[in-house]
């Protein structure tokens, strides 16, 4: 049974992991930058390949991210309508979970286009 206390705790989860994908999105650009950099200075290859693998772990967390973030949204989605058919229609969590779902949803548009 869904209650608002897990509607909650969703929308919370959702906004986290976005966040969470934010950050990851800049380190990739800043570790990119610092590669970048390197090699045009021309640093030592032992340096540059350990920034390297720096970036490339970097990119290597935004696809899972995603897949958590998706995870999330659809188990978002099914509490709130657990709690839509209950006859829980209003309230500032089922408000704040459908804009959250909807910035979700915005997001995987913009980076899927």
């Amino acid at each position: 049974m869904a209650t608002l206390r897990n509607l909650k705790i969703k929308t919370g989860t959702c906004k986290r992991i976005v966040k969470e994908l934010h950050s990851y999105e800049k380190e990739v650009e800043r570790e990119a930058a610092k590669t970048a950099d390197m090699k045009e200075k021309g640093a030592d290859p032992y340096d540059l390949k350990q920034q390297e693998n720096v970036l490339a772990e970097s990119r290597m967390m935004i696809p899972d991210c995603r897949k958590r973030l998706e995870a999330s949204l659809a188990d978002l989605k099914g509490t709130l309508a657990e709690l839509e058919e209950s006859n829980q229609k209003e309230g500032t969590e089922i408000e704040e979970a459908k804009s959250t779902i909807v910035e979700v949803e915005q997001l995987f548009q913009t980076t899927e286009a």
